[in-house]
């Protein structure tokens, strides 16, 4: 394959075991250069099992994996000189000050001391830590110490960039300050991994997402696509919440799927099946009939939310991958390709 076609990460098949747990089971990965792929999925699905894979920090058990054109395991050190890693936690020293961790970072990536220095005022600079650089790291916040492990990833200018939930525990501005961050470095053509909980965030800073459960891939694609493949969301919000149980009734049997009641917002929803219509009018002639008064009835696309649920819902049960991808409008780990939903309503963020 020429270098220019060349994915920036590869994994094929890859297997890893720790002791009786199969935390990847044959995962498929692939991430085109220059792009964001959000790696999402529940607690234990194999999502940091992957990053440490991808970064050499564990080998697999079976299959392949390659970064920027080098096997993860017989070329383990070009892997490492073309990627940067920030994980869920901070790794820089609280005990001496921002300028002097980036300066030591790049000291141990063998840089001149002249080169460190220059490349970690450019650094603080540039992500608007200037005025905090010769400031202890103990007296940073928690989301100016992310934003500091997050640019010490970045003191070699390497190409690809992994981060393992970055954001976890941040507060929402803290949150918005390292998407910001993520965004400046993809439009520069960093490619990047990113690993989240967090739906909104991958549904705002990915091109594309791999949905990870039980250690494998069951659905890709773009976050819009993902979205138009299972359906719509219809809500009600009601007046009374003694009436959310009836209301629950009527929509899962007028949409076809289980509703999900909210009772601290006195909604209830549910997800239609894709390419079926509900009309509202005869919505609200079903919940006449039965006597239920709603104050508020719409019908828009579904959020990343909505397609996280119904992919790894069944899963979650212990039931098969296969009927988990059903409802979320393919086969397992089929990618939702740009022909496969033409009906889409357009990106919603």
């Amino acid at each position: 394959m020429p270098e220019t076609s060349r994915p920036a990460v590869e994994m094929v098949g890859v297997e890893k075991r720790f002791g009786t747990t199969e935390a990847l089971r044959g995962l498929d990965l692939d991430v085109p250069a220059g792009t964001v792929c959000g790696l999402l999925g529940p607690n234990g699905a194999g999502k940091t099992t992957a990053v440490r894979v991808l970064a050499t920090l564990v080998a697999p058990d079976r299959g392949t994996a390659r970064v920027a054109g080098h096997d993860v395991v017989r070329e383990a050190e070009a892997v490492r000189r073309s990627i940067g890693l920030a994980g869920q936690h901070a790794a820089v020293d609280e005990g001496i000050t921002g300028r002097d961790n980036l300066r030591l970072f790049g000291r141990l990536h063998h840089l001149g001391a002249r080169t460190a220095r220059t490349r970690a005022d450019e650094l603080l600079e540039r992500f608007g830590l200037a005025e905090a650089g010769d400031r202890l790291v103990r007296t940073y916040s928690g989301g100016m110490r992310r934003r500091l492990d997050l640019i010490a990833s970045l003191v070699t200018s390497p190409p690809l960039l992994f981060l393992d939930e970055p954001t976890t525990g941040l507060d929402p501005r803290s949150r918005q300050e390292i998407w910001d961050a993520v965004k400046e470095l993809a439009a520069g053509g960093t490619t990047v991994l990113l690993t989240t909980q967090y739906l909104e965030e991958a549904d705002r800073l990915a091109d594309d997402i791999v949905v990870v459960d039980h250690g494998t891939a069951i659905a890709t694609g773009p976050p819009h696509r993902l979205k138009a493949a299972i359906g719509t969301r219809l809500s009600v919000t009601l007046a009374d919440p003694g009436q959310l149980g009836t209301a629950a009734v009527v929509l899962s049997a007028l949409a076809g799927g289980e509703a999900v009641v909210d009772p601290a917002e006195r909604t209830v929803a549910v997800v239609t099946a894709p390419g079926s219509d509900v009309l509202l009018p005869a919505l609200v002639r079903e919940l006449d009939a039965v006597g239920v008064v709603a104050q508020d009835v719409a019908l828009r696309p579904p959020s990343l939310d909505d397609v996280f649920l119904a992919l790894t819902a069944d899963r979650g049960a212990g039931r098969g991958a296969g009927r988990s991808a059903d409802r979320a409008g393919g086969r397992t780990a089929e990618r939702v390709s740009d022909r496969s939903a033409d009906h889409s309503p357009g990106k919603v963020l």
